[in-house]
């Protein structure tokens, strides 16, 4: 039931976005586009919600729950850059602005483009891990675990581990060892 929840937010996300960029450059309505993409978070909120009630009727945590708050944390922390990126690929198609560019490989556009995804992945994973720990300390009522071993048998605190693994496994292969090559 939670997977088709995900699948559904992330349905509901796609969706929305079209029509409201849609709004805003086939139907040249920006208050619209405006009021739908403002609409966004809700989709968040709404499976958030969706989990919560889940957890409350009873249902025994699961790693379909930690993937859910793990869908949260990256949707907030890559959703606005995501609708930034399809406003730009809109406007060039639609609203005959200039194609967006990308930056050269090895430039300090692009290393400094790997540090923030970085961050960003950062800040998902601080976010997925927070709405773990309120899903199972807050919602449930758990208590915190006191070792690893422990902590690897709930499916919450072993996603929590697997976030940090990904988190550092993305820093060594991104922007750890990127240099600019175009410094003088």
């Amino acid at each position: 039931m939670i997977i088709a929840g995900i699948l559904c937010a992330e349905v509901a996300f796609w969706v929305l976005l079209i029509i409201a960029l849609g709004c805003r450059y086939l139907l040249r309505r920006r208050r619209l586009s405006t009021v739908l993409l403002l609409l966004l978070p809700v989709v968040d909120l709404t499976l958030l919600a969706f989990v919560v009630a889940d957890l409350l009727t009873g249902a025994t945590p699961t790693q379909q729950h930690a993937l859910a708050a793990t869908y949260l944390g990256f949707t907030v922390a890559f959703g606005h850059p995501l609708v930034r990126w399809l406003d730009a690929r809109f406007a060039h198609r639609f609203g005959g602005r200039p194609a967006p560019t990308r930056p050269a490989k090895g430039s300090t556009r692009y290393v400094r483009g790997l540090w923030i995804e970085w961050l960003r992945v950062l800040a998902g994973a601080a976010i997925a891990v927070l709405v773990l720990a309120f899903l199972s300390v807050g919602v449930r009522g758990d208590r915190l675990p006191q070792s690893l071993d422990q902590a690897a048998t709930n499916p919450f605190w072993a996603q929590s581990i697997t976030l940090g693994m990904v988190v550092i496994i993305w820093f060594l292969a991104g922007p750890a060892f990127a240099r600019p090559t175009d410094r003088r």
